[in-house]
């Protein structure tokens, strides 16, 4: 499969898998610690906690090139797009505009992604796992409504690194149920949630998720881009 790192596409028992080893894995300057797959892991841990199945299953897994990230095959609906480039002015009714620009023939275009429940679920999760790399060739659109986030090695860095294509609800009010999700979150941080992502993850990547998750309660909106990071990953698919 093409990608930046070593990623086959394989089956196990007759279920078909992505497989991401350790060993393809191109280092990182600015994610130092640890590795990629068990970054993928503790996103499904996160993904999990908050009930929204927002990750396909993924495990820690020997394969044939070595440990690695190994995740249920989603096949994508190809009739739908839940994020699109569009002519300006041309929004698609349900659909949230996030920027302008140009395409590969200097002709103006929109960025747009739908307004519906999964896909905000998902902003919200890449908020809390701070994906900084939410394009949007990383959301697949399942036949039956619903969206799978895939693609999650560069989060959970403890400074601030979003940058993701579904910025369509900047400002928007948390919902209850997003606010209860949140505040879920953070119990199970001090639980078994927080044990598992321990053998993952840093303890203060761990600690950033508890800041993030507070300050998102405390802002009660859903937040903007911030800071000296570029807002949108590149390229946007």
């Amino acid at each position: 499969m093409p990608a930046s790192n070593a990623t086959f596409l394989g089956e196990i028992a007759g279920v078909k898998v992505v497989y991401k080893p350790v060993a393809g894995e191109r280092p990182l300057w600015d994610f130092p610690d640890g590795d990629l797959a068990s970054r993928e892991v503790a996103a499904y841990l996160v993904s999990q906690a908050t009930g929204w199945d927002v990750v396909p299953e993924t495990w820690l897994r020997m394969g044939p090139h070595g440990v690695g990230m190994v995740q249920r095959w989603r096949e994508p609906d190809p009739e739908q797009a839940a994020v699109e480039i569009v002519a300006v002015d041309e929004v698609p009714a349900g659909y949230h505009h996030v920027f302008d620009g140009v395409d590969g023939r200097d002709l103006p275009v929109s960025l747009v992604h739908e307004d519906t429940l999964p896909l905000r679920r998902m902003a919200v999760f890449d908020v809390v796992v701070n994906n900084a790399d939410r394009k949007g060739g990383h959301v697949l659109e399942m036949a039956d409504g619903h969206r799978y986030g895939v693609d999650h090695g560069i989060t959970f860095h403890h400074e601030n690194k979003l940058r993701t294509v579904l910025w369509g609800w900047l400002g928007e009010p948390l919902r209850a149920e997003e606010v209860e999700v949140v505040r879920r979150l953070r119990t199970a941080l001090g639980e078994e949630l927080g044990e598992d992502l321990s053998l993952l993850l840093t303890d203060q990547e761990i600690h950033a998720i508890d800041r993030r998750c507070a300050r998102l309660l405390d802002l009660g909106v859903m937040p903007g881009p911030h800071g000296g990071m570029p807002a949108i990953p590149w390229p946007p698919f």
